[in-house]
């Protein structure tokens, strides 16, 4: 039985059309008629949903799911306006306006995009708006049937829901179901599935954007198509491609996963005393091949190493199983936080294993932080000695942290090219870096140490490329150029080889076929990859 975050089952009006058999679409305008754009989105969109430059309330809807104030200030172009669809109608229509009337879309779920490039632009003549799909909330949770052949359990989900309200709805339909997604709750489903998605349950199931089994999206042209209509390659684009850069999806059918009524949290800290780069330099061989239903990562901050687990069962199980394969952290049974799935996301997300579940539905935001943050990966461990002189850093002015993110498992197994996410065999972990400093200070101290630690870093990590996750949006890493107003494959191979790597070009060539005027566009989009008459009449090969 259908189960819904709303008690409604979404009521999507299909408008199919195969991409793969349309005539190549008229180039959007190339002179900006921002008025005509008003005055077209005021025939199909209610005039409450549309929030102008001149209304009152315009900065507060536009701040409504900053994450980053960082990133929203005076030195950046704002919006010409933000729709705040509820129905994907009203996306359809801004995106035949804007394709009309010459003004571009940005799209965002919840914000958290680390560049902010879903609600501002860098170029400071451009005219955009900003479509935002917070109020596109609506799950439905399909949980399988009975009989010889039950269905596996499903869900549709509105790209503007956040992993938290996600998570509460499926277990709050059958505590035995999750989805494998990222730990911070806040996070729009939109923006993380189209990134690919690393979590706490990734080495047993995969990544968020392995588990997509369908998807409505509205294309360039407006139209609204399902998996079947778009094709296989923009599916598979979609899926870890990044957000922004083929269509707008307004929802995602999802494979949840099964996991036990009791599952184990823990928080292992670990001192330089204690020993912490002896237990951090053993984890980098441990921690990618403990069994997939363990997943152990890393946060070093300060001095100290903590050691974040989830395991898929009980105390009595983790206990002997981390006492074989690794007794250089020291665990024990007085360590082992035994709850439900639910709870833990709550555990790992707050620290704080009385946090109620329902704070997972929490949507608020603040913007009395400032954050920078870059990313690597690792194949090779780092040496020991090498991690003496890592673990200074935290010590530094301004220092932020890190977060190691444990790969290997079933994500392992998935060949590379089998969604844009390449990062896979041979990947012992990533690395996620933060610098933060609260509003009203400068920065530098923060900035100028996470640039200096990356550069440091670079010796240790991957290169050429030196691989990035786009999810952790980076523009330091390289920026779109546009000639004749369209983004060139050379200058997006400079930022875009580091976060696909040999599916850049694949992205490209599906962004040509799909969008080849660049409608969709911002400072780190896929260009379009043009070739003959490959624009939506032939299929990718």
């Amino acid at each position: 039985m259908a189960v819904s975050s709303r008690g409604l089952a979404l009521a999507l009006v299909l408008s199919f059309s195969s991409l793969c058999y349309l005539a190549a679409p008229s180039p959007a305008a190339t002179t900006s008629d921002p008025d005509g754009f008003l005055q077209c989105l005021s025939g199909s969109v209610p005039s409450g949903l549309i929030y102008t430059q001149g209304a009152s309330n315009f900065t507060d809807v536009l701040a409504s799911s900053v994450r980053n104030p960082r990133v929203f200030t005076g030195d950046t172009a704002r919006p010409l306006c933000v729709v705040t669809a509820t129905d994907a109608s009203h996306v359809q229509a801004a995106v035949r306006c804007g394709r009309a009337r010459g003004v571009r879309l940005r799209v965002r779920s919840g914000g958290h995009d680390y560049e902010g490039l879903s609600y501002r632009s860098l170029q400071r003549g451009e005219v955009f708006a900003v479509v935002d799909l917070t109020r596109l909330r609506a799950i439905v949770v399909s949980a399988g049937g009975g009989g010889a052949w039950p269905a596996a359990p499903t869900a549709w989900v509105e790209s503007g829901a956040t992993l938290g309200e996600l998570y509460y709805t499926v277990a709050g339909n059958n505590s035995g179901l999750a989805f494998p997604a990222g730990i911070c709750p806040t996070i729009g489903v939109g923006g993380h599935l189209s990134g690919g998605g690393i979590g706490m349950l990734m080495r047993r199931f995969g990544l968020a954007a392995d588990n997509v089994l369908d998807a409505k999206l509205v294309t360039a042209d407006g139209d609204l198509v399902d998996r079947a209509a778009m094709g296989e390659d923009l599916f598979w684009a979609i899926r870890g491609g990044g957000g922004g850069n083929f269509g707008i999806v307004v929802s995602w059918k999802v494979g949840l996963v099964r996991v036990p009524p009791t599952v184990t949290a823990l928080n292992v800290m670990r001192t330089l005393d204690q020993g912490a780069i002896d237990v951090v330099n053993r984890w980098q061989e441990v921690g990618p091949t403990l069994p997939s239903d363990i997943t152990m990562r890393v946060i070093i901050q300060g001095q100290q190493a903590t050691f974040q687990t989830l395991y898929l069962g009980r105390c009595g199980d983790l206990v002997p199983t981390l006492g074989t394969f690794f007794p250089e952290l020291g665990m024990t049974a007085a360590d082992c936080l035994e709850m439900t799935w639910l709870q833990s996301v709550g555990f790992f997300h707050t620290w704080n294993p009385n946090a109620p579940v329902e704070s997972l539905l929490n949507r608020g935001t603040s913007l009395s932080t400032f954050t920078k943050n870059k990313s690597d990966y690792v194949r090779r461990a780092i040496a020991k000695d090498d991690w003496k002189s890592i673990f200074p850093w935290f010590a530094m002015s301004g220092a932020g942290m890190i977060i190691l993110e444990p790969h290997g498992g079933f994500i392992g197994t998935v060949p590379p090219s089998a969604t844009p996410y390449p990062h896979r065999s041979g990947v012992l972990y990533n690395i996620q870096y933060i610098a933060f400093w609260p509003a009203g200070s400068d920065g530098s101290a923060a900035t100028s140490w996470i640039s200096n630690f990356y550069d440091f870093m670079g010796q240790f990590v991957t290169n050429n490329p030196r691989e990035a996750y786009v999810n952790y949006r980076d523009l330091d890493i390289g920026e779109n150029t546009v000639v004749n107003d369209v983004s060139t494959l050379d200058g997006g191979k400079v930022w875009g080889e580091r976060y696909f790597a040999g599916n850049f070009r694949r992205l490209a060539a599906v962004k040509g076929a799909v969008d080849p005027t660049d409608f969709f566009r911002n400072e780190q989009s896929i260009p379009p990859l043009l070739q003959g008459n490959n624009r939506w009449g032939k299929r990718l090969g």
